[in-house]
Formats: structure tokens, sequence, C-alpha cells
């Protein structure tokens, strides 16, 4: 039986509503953020997990912990953010006023990632992903790069799928295509 992915984007920090690039800074939750990743609980209880996986930064970690999941999550440094460089802490906005039409999967980043970067990292975690029902903590970047590669898309690819705080996304495979596929994406139906 092939593998079946379960991501969970954190919920939302301080920087969410800003849309500041937080990347490898390690925020806390917010308030909402803590709120919103204990909704999750219920909804992920639902279903057998066979491994549960999370980035090292806090704000996925504690997401994983609000869901019930803390005890049993993996850490993975392959997992964590994308790095933005110089660009960390900055609002996407701000950016284009100096580099107009910019964007982090497009154009990468001043000392920080690029969107192959973030491919090899994803490739190597799912390399090792064989079979099974798999739960991922981890952000949205790196998530939707994962998601990407997946597919068998470009990590560009990545800035196709939005992805909100403390949703949900489900990769598996269609039987009928023979093909890994989207299963379901940004479900927020718990919140």
């Amino acid at each position: 039986m092939p593998v079946t992915i379960y991501l969970v984007r954190h919920g939302d920090t301080e920087w969410s509503p800003m849309r500041r690039l937080a990347g490898r800074v390690d925020l806390p939750l917010s308030e909402l953020g803590e709120a919103n990743a204990t909704k999750l609980k219920p909804r992920l209880a639902q279903v057998a997990f066979d491994r549960v996986y999370t980035s090292p930064l806090q704000r996925a970690r504690r997401t994983a912990e609000l869901a019930g999941f803390g005890e049993r999550a993996i850490v993975d440094e392959r997992l964590i953010e994308m790095s933005f460089g110089e660009y960390e802490g900055r609002n996407v906005k701000d950016i284009r006023v100096d580099r107009p039409g910019w964007a982090y999967l497009k154009d990468g980043c001043p000392n920080g990632e690029d969107a192959a970067a973030l491919g090899r990292r994803a490739d190597g975690w799912l390399a090792e992903q064989h079979d099974g029902t798999v739960l991922v903590f981890a952000h949205s970047v790196i998530l939707r790069v994962l998601t990407a590669r997946y597919l068998t898309f470009p990590p560009e690819g990545g800035r196709h799928f939005f992805f909100s705080p403390s949703a949900i996304g489900i990769l598996g495979w269609d039987p009928i295509d023979d093909a890994p596929a989207v299963q379901a994406w940004n479900d927020r139906a718990h919140l």
C-alpha cells in the first residue's frame, strides 16, 4: 500500500497576519495559534498514524503537542522552514519595493535558501516514506515544496499551493491514474 501523508501547517504566530517572513526565527504560537492547534486534536484523533514528524521549530512542535502528538513526534531537521536569509523578519510587500515581482520560491533569498535546496530536503525525507500513514507538522513553504516534489513537480511548483495556518493537507495515491495525488488541501473545517 502506498504511503499517505497528512500535512499540518503550524498555528498562527504574531507575525502571521502581518505576512512577515518567519523562516528560521523560532517564534511561539500566538493565542489564536494555540487555540486553533488545539482544534486539530479531535480531527486527527480519527486517524491511526504509523509515524509522526515535526520541524524542530517551536511553533511546529507546539502545534504537534496541542494536537495530541507531542510525545510521538520525531523531530526532523529537514522539515525546518525555508531560510529567508537577509529577508527573515521582513514583510513581502516591503521587499517588493526594491524587487518588484519577487517571490521566494521563484527568486530565492540573499544568503538564504532557494527552491532547489528545499527540494533536496523534501526529496530526502520523501525517499524514506515507503508505506503507512504519516503525519507531519511543519511550515508553509517546506510543506508546499514537499507537496510539489511528492507530485513529481519541480520545487518551484510549491508556489501554486496556498496553505493556511492550522490547515491540513493529504497526499495519497490515485489508483485510477496510478499516480501520486492531492486528496485534500488547505482543509480548515475543524476551525
